[in-house]
């Protein structure tokens, strides 16, 4: 039997030895574990899906069936354009006879650009210009109009009247009046650029005006390769100091006049939507706390507004696009009110009809209806918070049903009729998997399922995720565990922490990941045991599992990566004096809070395009966490890094970009200043005009080679 085992264990070691390792070439120069993913689909009238394909001869719009999977039209060749040779962005009119199609972009901020347009008429093939250096043309819903917005002002194009543009505001002015498109902070913070919506009836355009003249503006050098380097100049309103002034309007097309809409106080208006009564607007405010969450309904015409829905949170109230306005007004609505995430049903005049899903569990996407069989599509965490499933329930809460696998991470994408769906499935060994189903749930078809990317990872020395729990601080913490995959427990490991921790955030999830995990997989084939755990704040395990970090941003969070490291240590094949952790963004602000004030575990730290100071933040994001800087100093001071650089022993590498429009680098020259008044010595790498992706070109291959650098020397 002894023999039996050392044959059996020296095979294994053979096979082991005889599989690849890792490079950081693989993982961000050849693409060697390139996923296959499906483009994004624009789901159609009827059982029809369309897709924007690339070739190298140009591109194409084309039509597919859901039932089939099969392609039935091409809708438009850029070969038949005179003047396109790539269509970058399409949309449909509502019955799908025009197009509007996109090309040369040129990016603004992180969601937003502008571009050329042009209306493309399917039968006729007939193309014509919209304009160039435009941003969010959309069709009006009896598809006679185009609303777009230039340089800071709104247009209309009425194709029913010659094409005649209306300038329907005059105002805007670069970084003192927008019309039509949100700022800097609303784009990253509430997540949307077009800030203008249609009535039903083609009779109405709402939008939001932004007077930002009072906002204090960032500037940041551009390097590029000129002999002086350029500045961009925008506005970006810091915690505490003052936010644009939004206002709603709504311009009508009978009487070409523009009415501005008093809606009570607020500080912001973070959605706009028409109702099903083309009369009628939904307007949502918030204070600037962000724990009054109202909505308005607006008549049009004599422009009274009444209030619906009032949410109130002892911290904040999320903001969500899970709205949706059936035939007779009533709503859909997401809310947390309970302690979960759940789906409700409100009449329309405000009043609970009742709360469609209920449990110690949490509803993370909400698909929509199908108002004929009155069945609501979402996906949840109900097979626990590492999970993900795909669910039906009635729009009275009754006869849930599961409609994809049930453990691993489903996401789900409908046809517009609700009929189909395609399914993407991974988990923590599986890359993604894409299947058509239908409304039950049915696996109809197999449409990708990365088997080639299967083969390739075969060949190379990867070890499993495991997941587990650790509790920290009273609370069972979600945690997964790379190891060497020569794992001996007799022996001693370094260990690398990797972490966001942001509000609602999730890292510690059973789902295929990319870039990161093979990294971390390269580190463990070195020798290196990767943890991560998700601590207090993050999401998907309740209301006050998430905001018990409220006004303390990083605090709780801190204390609960230094515990889990301090519990890692006395492990016995842990080496309990190379403990490190690293992370991006928030998880940079960790990383150095963790070195700092856990440096009696922590010896070595990375972090990339950290926060150092919340008082640097933008007020939306910050103040929905922390409220002001005035009102809360010791919340910003007490876990700012900035106050503390005498804490420093460890090893600790400061990355950020230049270019970031979003966290300044601002934050890593005050933390570089504050490390050298403290005589602390550190390392860093700074990368001219990146933004908070630090990516482009090499740019990748250059970081990680430098991160994986440190790590061997110090860790």
């Amino acid at each position: 039997m002894k023999k039996l085992l050392i044959f059996f264990l020296s095979i294994t070691s053979l096979l082991q030895a005889q599989k690849k390792d890792i490079t950081l070439e693989d993982i961000w120069k050849k693409g060697t574990f390139r996923a296959d993913y499906m483009n994004s689909l624009n789901s159609m009238n009827g059982d029809f899906y369309s897709l924007l394909n690339y070739s190298k001869e140009g591109s194409t719009v084309d039509k597919y069936s859901y039932k089939t999977l099969e392609k039935v039209a091409t809708i438009v060749n850029s070969k038949d354009l005179n003047g396109i040779q790539y269509i970058q962005s399409y949309s449909f009119n509502n019955d799908e006879t025009k197009l509007i199609l996109g090309t040369n972009f040129k990016q603004i901020f992180r969601h937003s650009y502008t571009g050329t347009f042009y209306v493309y008429d399917i039968a006729s093939k007939s193309l014509s210009l919209i304009g160039e250096n435009i941003q969010e043309p959309t069709f009006s819903p009896d598809s006679k109009k185009i609303a777009y917005a230039k340089e800071n002002n709104l247009y209309i194009k009425d194709y029913s009247k010659d094409e005649t543009i209306y300038q329907i505001t005059n105002s805007g002015k670069k970084n003192e009046i927008i019309n039509g498109i949100t700022d800097w902070v609303y784009e990253e913070e509430f997540g949307f650029v077009k800030a203008f919506d249609w009535s039903a009836d083609s009779k109405n355009l709402a939008y939001l005006r932004f007077d930002e003249s009072k906002v204090k503006t960032f500037s940041m050098d551009v390097y590029g390769k000129d002999k002086y380097p350029s500045q961009h100049v925008f506005k970006y309103p810091k915690a505490g100091e003052e936010n644009a002034k939004v206002t709603l309007h709504i311009f009508s097309l009978n009487t070409n006049k523009t009415a501005e809409i008093r809606v009570g106080d607020y500080e912001y208006i973070p959605r706009i939507n028409w109702t099903k009564e083309a009369n009628t607007l939904a307007v949502r405010t918030l204070n600037r706390h962000q724990n009054d969450l109202k909505m308005y309904f607006v008549n049009a015409t004599t422009f009274n507004s009444s209030l619906i829905l009032n949410e109130t949170d002892k911290a904040y109230v999320d903001v969500t696009d899970d709205l949706t306005f059936l035939d007779d007004n009533s709503f859909i609505w997401t809310s947390e009110k309970d302690g979960y995430n759940h789906i409700y049903h409100y009449a329309k005049d405000g009043k609970l009809i009742n709360q469609v899903t209920k449990g110690n569990w949490e509803v993370t996407s909400y698909y929509g209806i199908n108002p004929k069989k009155k069945t609501i599509y979402y996906q949840s965490v109900e097979n626990g918070s590492i999970n993900r499933g795909v669910y039906s329930i009635s729009l009275k809460g009754k006869n849930k049903k599961l409609l994809s696998n049930p453990d691993g991470t489903n996401r789900a994408s409908f046809s517009k009729n609700m009929h189909y769906f395609i399914n993407t499935f991974s988990d923590a060994n599986t890359p993604n998997v894409y299947t058509l189903r239908n409304a039950d749930g049915k696996v109809l078809k197999t449409i990708k399922d990365n088997a080639a990317l299967k083969e390739t990872i075969a060949q190379y020395n990867l070890s499993k995720k495991e997941f587990s729990t650790i509790n920290v601080n009273g609370e069972e913490l979600n945690m997964y565990t790379i190891k060497p995959i020569n794992f001996d427990p007799n022996k001693k490991y370094p260990v690398l922490m990797y972490q966001y921790s942001g509000p609602g955030s999730q890292q510690v999830a059973n789902r295929w990941n990319g870039s990161n995990d093979y990294w971390h997989q390269m580190l463990a084939q070195d020798g290196y045991i990767i943890v991560c755990v998700d601590g207090r704040g993050t999401g998907y395990k309740g209301r006050d599992f998430k905001k018990v970090t409220y006004m303390n941003l990083v605090k709780h969070e801190t204390e609960d990566q230094i515990a889990v490291a301090k519990k890692l240590a006395e492990l016995p094949y842990v080496d309990a004096k190379r403990i490190g952790i690293w992370g991006w963004s928030f998880g940079g602000h960790m990383s150095t809070n963790c070195l700092l004030k856990g440096n009696d575990v922590f010896s070595t730290a990375i972090a990339v395009a950290p926060v150092t100071t919340w008082r640097f933040y933008d007020t939306i994001y910050t103040e929905r966490y922390m409220r002001t800087p005035e009102e809360n100093p010791s919340g910003y001071d007490d876990n700012s890094p900035l106050n503390y650089p005498e804490l420093l022993k460890g090893k600790y590498l400061l990355i950020h970009g230049t270019g970031d429009d979003n966290v300044h680098v601002q934050n890593a020259y005050r933390m570089a200043e504050a490390l050298i008044q403290a005589n602390k010595q550190f390392e860093w790498g700074m990368y001219p005009d990146k933004n908070h992706g630090i990516y482009g070109g090499n740019t990748r291959l250059h970081l990680y080679t430098k991160m994986t650098n440190f790590i061997k020397n110090n860790l």
